[in-house]
């Protein structure tokens, strides 16, 4: 993390000492929701991130006997006005920002405003595989695309949503570790990005696997090499990342955050409300469902403000090296 987050979160801490107490924040987490919760989308309608929020929130709601939440979807500038919301708002947990990996790459190319000294995560609960897929009828096997690469430097195109995105990252990643020498082209949707394989207009495309499941289905599109530690079950023939020794097994994550001047009492509260939702019955039938178990999604906040730290630094350096 830059040296001067870590002062603004000492500041941080000790003006949320002199403001709040440590038994008036206990007294208000015992009391959540004392009013109508917000979640706040930085994505559009339809997305992974939109999916995420409307499912939690009827599991979120019965978590706390009923209270009433409002889904707000807010994409514009990649989800910065969501974050922007999030970081303004009132610190007291009934504003909640779901966002996905976008927002810490968004934040190294520098297209955020918002950072991790203005908002806290409470809890990771996504992290969609990310994958090379092609049209089959043109690419077998990621060997076959790669001995094409390599034979045609500079002249392979792989598409993906917008510059900055976890598609670009993805492929940045792939660039860096291989050496392979490719161009990124960036598109408004996956659906674009997918449609330009289909018509031949572009080589490949990195995304999550989630979003082309029915393509994949079809026959129209296959993954030919997975981010991932080892082979999934459901395509077992698709080699690995980390068999050609590249440590590249970051996915679309997605989490919520809330304010950073949030007490951490009510933080803890709302961490134990969504692992109380992920736990549930229902939340991991939806997530076997649209193939979000490949790995564990959950991880604590604390864990997760490490990983954004982590690749904060790293998407920097190759959007740097781009």
């Amino acid at each position: 993390m830059p040296t001067q987050l870590r002062f603004k979160y000492a500041a941080l801490g000790l003006a949320l000492v002199g403001t709040v107490t440590t038994v008036q924040a206990d007294e208000v987490a015992e009391a959540y929701p004392s009013k109508a919760i917000q979640f706040l989308v930085a994505a559009g309608a339809g997305g992974g991130t939109d999916n995420f929020a409307r499912v939690v929130r009827p599991m979120f709601e019965e978590a706390v006997d009923g209270a009433r939440i409002t889904v707000i979807n807010l994409p514009a500038a990649s989800g910065a006005l969501a974050h922007q919301r999030a970081a303004n708002g009132d610190p007291d947990g009934h504003t909640l920002d779901f966002a996905s990996t976008t927002f810490i790459t968004s934040l190294a190319a520098g297209q955020n405003p918002v950072g991790l000294d203005q908002l806290t995560p409470v809890a990771r609960m996504q992290s969609d595989v990310m994958a090379l897929f092609v049209n089959p009828e043109r690419f077998e096997s990621f060997e076959e695309f790669k001995q094409y690469a390599e034979e045609n430097p500079g002249e392979v195109t792989v598409g993906g949503t917008h510059t900055a995105s976890p598609d670009h990252m993805a492929f940045l990643s792939l660039a860096d570790a291989s050496g392979l020498d490719m161009n990124f082209i960036p598109y408004d949707s996956t659906g674009n990005a997918t449609a330009n394989v289909l018509g031949g207009n572009i080589d490949a495309t990195t995304t999550s696997l989630s979003p082309l499941l029915s393509y994949i289905d079809a026959g129209q599109m296959a993954p030919i090499l997975v981010f991932s530690d080892e082979r999934l079950e459901d395509y077992p023939d698709v080699p690995t990342t980390m068999e050609h020794n590249w440590d590249l097994t970051d996915g679309n994550d997605r989490a919520v955050f809330v304010n950073a001047e949030t007490p951490q009492p009510i933080v803890a509260r709302l961490e134990e409300i969504l692992k109380e939702v992920y736990d549930s019955e229902e939340y991991q039938e939806y997530a076997e469902r649209v193939n979000l178990d490949y790995r564990e999604g959950w991880m604590n906040g604390d864990e997760y403000r490490e990983r954004l730290e982590n690749n904060f630094t790293l998407y920097s350096r190759l959007l740097e090296n781009e």
